[in-house]
């Protein structure tokens, strides 16, 4: 098995770009969901309900910074400085209390997008965020502000085995739909055996696999269009249901004691299970 693809999310909720390489840290990928949106009151603003931050788009500048651009809009990318200098503001993330706000510029930018009043932050110390106990998280693991996680994997044969469930009635699912940061070939003969995975070492770095994940509501937007559907829920119900909730890839922690000082994780790295 093999990685194939590596994706990070630089903005929570944004739409997220390819890279070939990924510098694994304890928090998680480089550059991922540093970054998020919120509404006037603190809480977390995602594509959940707003469906127009799947066609906003942010790259990384050199110096931590972002160019946020809308791709159905044209118009030239807006420049968002680090706000190492602002002071804090509360925050509805759980576990994670207060982040800095990004300024008015951006917020008047995103708050005409999304017709509503909303601000950019930024956590400035992802050190600070624990994973949850009940997701699996230890004392020292640490995640960005992803929902549960450090990292998501999904492997192409068990979305393959999920497109075979849906019939020939409805498109092949695009894989985007669910987020991942690490997406691997896997075994065709055996779709959904990441679930039973301890840990699963990805070139040279190590990850203990904490549990799998239940998808919601945005799986269900095509990340192009931004149409909603029924599917991939439906399909999932049908065959991925427990407690309650359906399932599709696995939450991974970074064992970085265990892998090189460099950790990083490349495209075509070797995948073996453990």
């Amino acid at each position: 098995m093999q990685v194939t693809r590596l994706r990070v999310y630089p903005v929570k909720s944004f739409a997220g770009v390819d890279v070939s390489t990924a510098r694994v840290l304890p928090w998680g990928l480089a550059d991922d969901r540093r970054w998020a949106v919120v509404d006037s009151d603190g809480r977390p603003v995602t594509a959940r309900e707003a469906n127009v931050l799947l066609s906003l788009t942010a790259a990384v500048r050199p110096d931590g910074g972002l160019l946020v651009a809308d791709r159905h809009s044209g118009d030239a990318p807006l420049r968002v400085d680090v706000p190492t200098g602002a002071a804090p503001v509360s925050v509805g993330h759980s576990r994670q209390g207060t982040a800095l706000p990004a300024g008015s510029d951006v917020d008047a930018w995103l708050s005409l997008r999304l017709d509503r009043s909303v601000r950019l932050v930024w956590q400035p110390d992802p050190r600070a965020r624990p994973v949850n106990p009940l997701h699996g998280g230890r004392p020292d693991d640490r995640v960005s502000l992803a929902d549960v996680a450090p990292l998501l994997l999904t492997s192409e044969s068990s979305l393959t085995q999920l497109d075979a469930w849906t019939g020939d009635d409805e498109p092949p699912l695009d894989m985007v739909r669910f987020r991942p940061n690490v997406v691997i070939d896997g075994d065709p003969s055996e779709p959904f055996a990441e679930d039973a995975w301890p840990f699963v070492q990805l070139g040279k770095v190590r990850f203990r696999v904490i549990g799998v994940c239940d998808r919601c509501v945005m799986t269900t937007i095509d990340p192009q269009s931004l149409v909603r559907g029924k599917e991939p829920i439906r399909t999932l119900a049908n065959y991925r249901k427990w407690d309650g909730k359906t399932w599709f890839g696995v939450w991974l922690v970074p064992d970085l004691a265990a892998s090189p000082t460099q950790a990083l994780i490349t495209v075509g790295d070797s995948v073996v299970a453990a």
